[in-house]
């Protein structure tokens, strides 16, 4: 029997928990149903406003929802505990489970236990999302049957049956998943590191150590792609035991990519240089994605030929939410980058154009600083519009920044996204530019950042 045969086999004699639905967990929880396996659903939510209830109960599924949902999980009554990636590994109903014997693991980590074919995987603070996919869209040019998923929004252990040796798996880690990761790929990516996530992790440092474990279990024949141009990613390299390849777009590199004086991404093999593509051939815009191109294209380099790099650098469109174009209107162009949850993305977009622009900010607090963006902000926004919970931090950041004075920078308070679009309509002339780069997460308003980005193109197509 093949290793995937015996953990379903396996998983029959023991009575498994998971925590939460949502899109890591629905369709796995299906398939272990559907394979006769004893699976309890332990949520905070009830049964009303879970809409995923009826389908599962009908499968089988046994529920513990409600308040005291991780009473159970904390007493150690179930032998497998598979964690959301939003639930924080450190939780204390997951430490005392363990503590009890239970098992907690992840669909990520079982994944990456059962997998039979290479695994791609990119991580970072910043840009991890569009370089993923840019490594799926040149290994699936190339001919490779691609499994793209992780944090990119696709559970992959669900379709892990299908998947064979000649495929390619290609997958998108957040530290919430890395933080209890004992397994890495075979090719490793970290695009970035800057604060985030602080108002879940405990510190700094462990954000930084959860990043680190895509690299920690690699072998000697991995490789690993870091950014010359981040201190706190050069700080890893130590770590690294297999093939060290990095990406600059600042500095020539001895082995890796880099973005020469004359604008061409450039791949050097220890003094053997091959001019790849001129920057200006990609067809998404901003300085970032250069950095996300050279990040695939290391990742990639003797697996993908130049000429398909080539191909889907003058092709791929770019991912949802991140700058993406949405309409013109009456000479205004307005664009959704509601992937902007913190100040360096921000600050990506701030550099995408040279003009100022009319910036939408504001959401839930993850515990950063806004004053890495002020400065710029300051040079580059004409029209601030604030909303939601950090409304107040972000403009006392900007006020309080260098450049604030004379800047000429409005700041304007509103109560929504329908006001703040609205606002930005009356206060627009033709040729500028509105953006939505909130520089927050979303969960004052909404469930996730999809939706604050379907809700900004909803209001600005709705325009007239």
């Amino acid at each position: 029997m093949s290793r995937i045969t015996v953990f379903f086999e396996d998983m029959k004699n023991k009575s498994l928990a998971f925590i939460g639905v949502g899109v890591s967990h629905t369709e796995l929880i299906k398939l272990f149903l559907k394979k006769g396996i004893n699976v309890t659903v332990c949520d905070k939510k009830n049964a009303d406003e879970m809409k995923e209830y009826e389908e599962l109960k009908a499968l089988g599924a046994r529920f513990d929802l409600g308040e005291n949902y991780l009473e159970k999980i904390s007493s150690g009554e179930y032998d497998v505990i598979f964690r959301t990636p939003g639930m924080y590994f450190g939780n204390e109903a997951l430490a005392a489970a363990r503590k009890c014997g239970s098992v907690v693991t992840s669909e990520m980590e079982v994944f990456f236990d059962l997998c039979p074919c290479p695994i791609f995987a990119v991580t970072g603070s910043d840009g991890k999302t569009t370089t993923t996919t840019i490594v799926a869209e040149m290994l699936a040019a190339s001919g490779k049957r691609v499994h793209k998923g992780g944090n990119i929004g696709r559970a992959l252990l669900p379709v892990i049956e299908e998947i064979s040796e000649d495929d390619a798996a290609v997958v998108e880690l957040s530290s919430f998943q890395l933080i209890s990761m004992r397994q890495s790929p075979q090719f490793a990516a970290i695009t970035n590191i800057t604060p985030n996530h602080l108002n879940v992790h405990k510190d700094m440092q462990e954000y930084i150590d959860a990043k680190a474990n895509i690299l920690l279990h690699q072998n000697g024949f991995s490789r690993a792609v870091l950014s010359l141009d981040s201190e706190e990613v050069k700080k890893l390299a130590p770590l690294v035991r297999g093939n060290l390849c990095w990406f600059s777009r600042k500095n020539e590199v001895e082995n890796g990519t880099y973005l020469s004086d004359d604008g061409t991404l450039c791949y050097n093999d220890h003094g053997n240089v091959t001019r790849v593509f001129h920057m200006e051939e990609i067809k998404i815009p901003g300085l970032h994605n250069v950095e996300n191109y050279l990040t695939a294209i290391a990742l990639l380099w003797g697996i993908v030929p130049v000429e398909i790099m080539k191909k889907v650098a003058g092709e791929f469109g770019g991912v949802e939410h991140r700058i993406e174009f949405v309409r013109e209107l009456d000479g205004v162009k307005y664009y959704n980058n509601s992937i902007a949850s913190s100040p360096t993305r921000v600050i990506a977009c701030l550099n995408t154009f040279a003009q100022k622009q009319i910036m939408i900010m504001g959401g839930s607090d993850k515990g950063i600083s806004f004053e890495p963006m002020a400065e710029l902000v300051c040079q580059k926004v004409k029209l601030l519009i604030l909303m939601g919970e950090t409304k107040e931090k972000i403009r006392m950041a900007v006020i309080g920044a260098p450049g604030f004075e004379g800047s000429g920078l409005q700041i304007i308070t509103v109560a929504d996204m329908a006001e703040a679009v609205k606002t930005a309509r009356e206060k627009a002339v033709p040729g500028d530019i509105v953006s939505l780069s909130p520089a927050c997460a979303s969960f004052d308003m909404y469930r996730m950042f999809e939706d604050r980005g379907n809700h900004f193109k909803a209001l600005v197509n709705g325009l007239e």
